[in-house]
């Protein structure tokens, strides 16, 4: 299984441009770590060839939130969802993410 974590800024969570660059770069640090610490194991799920796409971003008190953005099996849900549950992300659950994907 292809994993792909995205970083999502979205402009009304962005602060001051200091805080934000520090900000943005968390984020992309955190994304690329749950890809290739936290998901690793995703990577030889059967079969190879399908894909888990994740957004992660903040909510407007900068907390972690992440989004699975395809169609995946309820198991690998499952493993995204205690993973990051145990990061401290939160469940996103915005109708905003919806314009990202075309929904």
């Amino acid at each position: 299984m292809t994993v792909t974590v995205l970083p999502i800024i979205e402009p009304e969570s962005i602060p001051a441009a200091p805080l934000a660059k520090v900000m943005n770069e968390r984020l992309r640090r955190l994304a690329t770590e749950l890809k290739e610490i936290h998901l690793v194991e995703l990577e030889s799920v059967e079969p190879l060839f399908e894909d888990l796409v994740i957004y992660i971003g903040y909510n407007n008190k900068y907390s972690i939130r992440w989004k699975i953005v395809n169609d995946v099996p309820l198991k690998i849900e499952t493993i995204v969802a205690d993973q990051c549950a145990l990061l401290g992300y939160i469940k996103w659950k915005t109708a905003t993410l919806n314009s990202f994907h075309g929904r």
